[in-house]
């Protein structure tokens, strides 16, 4: 047998074990676990309710808003879908005071739950690189007066509590394994850690390979970025192959907790995603690699990838954005990261068929009450859920 027969035999038998799995049920709660990020900042978005048939229509389970919408948090009770909630940087001064964050959980959690699914609160965004350096402060105390307030109410058990960073915070991320903090952070990335620890709550990044590639575009490989196939690169000190930048990114944020002394804590991508326009400064922008960089990503997710530290568990990501949101300040590109735009159209075509004609203001948006549309969409679904196992397998070939 030469070496071609038996690599392609064995490519044929992981898939063969990977199809067994999933028509026998054994990762189901892996595949089907998709999350996305709900921004509101657009002109005439969707109401809630056809967002709710928009992201059931793309498998998606998970979503994350900016604030406490009450008409978002209402319109999703009894959805199923999960939704994390995020308390406006400019509000932390507030909750400062134990009685304050108690009076914020009554008024903006309490009254949804159960029948709304808060499964997390966000305290602010970015805080250890916000322009407004005073807010770092009232970050840790916020956040403890916010799970003493859900203590109290006896919500802990269902909603975490914490705050998401930018990559901003390390101070080395090339290998992966140099992975550290910045020393201006050190001390309440130190607290933030150690309350994960104690609640058993994940650190949640943004991470976006696309401002790595825009700034140096001539020294990182768009394969590289976008997860196609490439050669990748080892890391010298664990021996760890990374196919993509993006895994690397969450990798060295590992490390750097490691470094603190806190090895067992899970890292999650708050935000993640690739802007389809941008100004002409902004290399990379573009319809085809947005489409790329999700499309190459919710494959990945849907076969269930960890990263090469933790490759048997699954990586927890939300994608950035469900919507442009035209109404964003800053560069163009900060107002197309949006898989659909504002009026529920395809800002491009991620290729897969179940995605291809849905829009929020047309009559497919809405589910029919035919089982065969819906034996359709299923059949669909799990199409794409073995192409991507596949697809997985092959990369792990190369």
């Amino acid at each position: 047998m030469t070496s071609r027969t038996f690599t392609r035999l064995s490519n044929l038998i992981h898939v063969f074990l990977l199809l067994s799995l999933v028509f026998s049920g054994n990762i189901l709660q892996r595949v089907t676990s998709l999350g996305i990020n709900y921004g509101q900042v657009g002109n005439d978005l969707p109401s809630p309710d056809k967002v709710i048939t928009l992201l059931r229509s793309l498998r998606i389970t998970k979503t994350r808003i900016y604030d406490t919408n009450p008409q978002i948090l209402t319109a999703f009770a009894n959805s199923n879908i999960e939704i994390i909630v995020t308390i406006e940087n400019q509000v932390l001064p507030l909750l400062q005071d134990p009685q304050q964050a108690l009076q914020w959980v009554n008024s903006h959690i309490k009254p949804y739950v159960p029948a709304t699914r808060i499964t997390g609160i966000m305290v602010g965004n970015e805080l250890f690189t916000d322009e407004d350096s005073s807010l770092l402060g009232y970050m840790m105390p916020a956040i403890i007066n916010i799970h003493k307030a859900l203590v109290q109410l006896g919500l802990d058990r269902y909603i975490q509590v914490s705050s998401p960073s930018s990559l901003a915070v390390l101070a080395e991320s090339y290998p992966p394994s140099a992975g550290s903090f910045k020393p201006a952070v050190t001390s309440v990335m130190q607290q933030l850690l150690d309350f994960l620890e104690t609640t058993k709550s994940p650190f949640w990044i943004n991470a976006y390979p696309y401002f790595a590639y825009k700034d140096n575009p001539k020294e990182i490989p768009i394969d590289y970025v976008l997860f196609n196939r490439n050669v990748g690169m080892n890391d010298p000190n664990t021996k760890l192959h990374y196919d993509n930048m993006m895994y690397a990114q969450v990798d060295a944020v590992a490390f750097a907790a490691a470094k603190l002394g806190y090895r067992n804590i899970e890292v999650r991508v708050a935000e993640t995603g690739w802007p389809s326009k941008g100004d002409a400064g902004e290399i990379g922008a573009s319809p085809l690699n947005a489409a790329t960089y999700n499309r190459n990503l919710m494959m990945r997710q849907f076969a269930g990838e960890g990263t090469p530290v933790r490759r048997s568990s699954r990586l927890d990501v939300y994608i950035f954005a469900l919507f442009n949101e035209d109404m964003k300040p800053g560069p163009t590109s900060e107002k197309n990261y949006g898989i659909f735009r504002p009026d529920g159209s395809l800002a491009y075509n991620l290729g897969f068929s179940t995605m291809s004609t849905t829009t929020a203001n047309s009559e497919t948006f809405t589910y029919s009450s035919s089982a065969t549309k819906k034996a359709k969409m299923s059949l669909e679904y799990w199409t794409i859920l073995v192409l991507a196992m596949i697809q997985v397998v092959m990369w792990r070939r190369i």
